[in-house]
């Protein structure tokens, strides 16, 4: 058993200034997919040229903000929106007032790049292929950020890696999905993808290796209290959002050398 250390959510105070370490998570992730962008950029066969870097993370961004906080409010707190339609336009910039959607945020920044691939006249698998490997690390500094927070617990354990929180041991579910859906599936795709590959197989990894980790943590992880269980007292919410991904990562690495992606 260990014992969570109680850290404080805020990182940085300087007068009234208060910067948080999920905050800080967020912008050191945007800082890794730069320089692991200009590293890839050098690859043969490279969608974009190094002028376009800023403009790919800019937009992956605002996609991952924008599309996270609305995710968060559409998918985990609907209720409240059908209640006062007009209390996003407040609460969308209030990233303490809930938190974020991974699946948001993923959808936002698919639109985001099918934006950037016009401007570039790219096409669009291409540059998901292409930032694919970006976003692991983002991943998983999202989840430490979640730890240091004290938020999303899993379930009541005995096994030798759980938590003591608040007089219960619990699976520290956020530390599972840092290691899986941030370094394990970082380093799957960067050592996939120091090869050519078959357009469409990059992003079709990273479908599928985050679906079928997040399902498998969803059985240990508490779901939302606002929400529980969908189902059999075991199906969240979060396996609901990723079994299409995991299918849509199938299908597209299965059509990727029948069709032109």
């Amino acid at each position: 058993m260990l014992i969570y250390p109680e850290i404080d959510p805020i990182a940085i105070r300087i007068g009234p200034l208060a910067v948080a370490w999920y905050g800080l998570m967020y912008f050191t992730g945007f800082i890794a997919a730069y320089f692991l962008a200009k590293s890839r950029v050098k690859k043969q066969g490279s969608p974009i040229n190094q002028k376009q870097i800023d403009d790919l993370i800019f937009y992956a961004a605002i996609g991952v903000i924008v599309g996270g906080r609305l995710g968060y409010m559409i998918f985990y707190d609907f209720s409240n929106l059908v209640n006062d339609p007009l209390s996003w336009i407040v609460r969308l910039p209030q990233l303490w007032n809930g938190g974020m959607s991974f699946h948001g945020g993923f959808i936002g920044v698919l639109l985001a790049m099918l934006f950037f691939a016009r401007k570039v006249q790219q096409r669009f698998i291409t540059i998901i292929d292409f930032i694919a490997p970006l976003v692991p690390i983002g991943l998983g500094l999202g989840r430490i950020g979640n730890f240091i927070n004290g938020e999303l617990w899993g379930k009541p354990t005995d096994f030798f890696l759980g938590f003591l929180f608040q007089g219960v041991v619990r699976h520290p579910t956020q530390l599972y999905e840092a290691f899986f859906e941030g370094l394990v599936l970082f380093i799957i795709l960067w050592l996939f993808t120091a090869k050519q590959r078959i357009t469409g197989y990059s992003s079709a990894v990273f479908l599928i290796f985050y679906g079928i980790s997040r399902i498998c943590i969803e059985f240990l992880r508490l779901p939302d209290a606002q929400i529980g269980y969908l189902a059999w007292n075991w199906l969240t919410l979060g396996q609901i959002l990723s079994l299409p991904m995991l299918l849509i990562g199938c299908w597209v690495f299965y059509s990727a050398k029948r069709a032109d992606l």
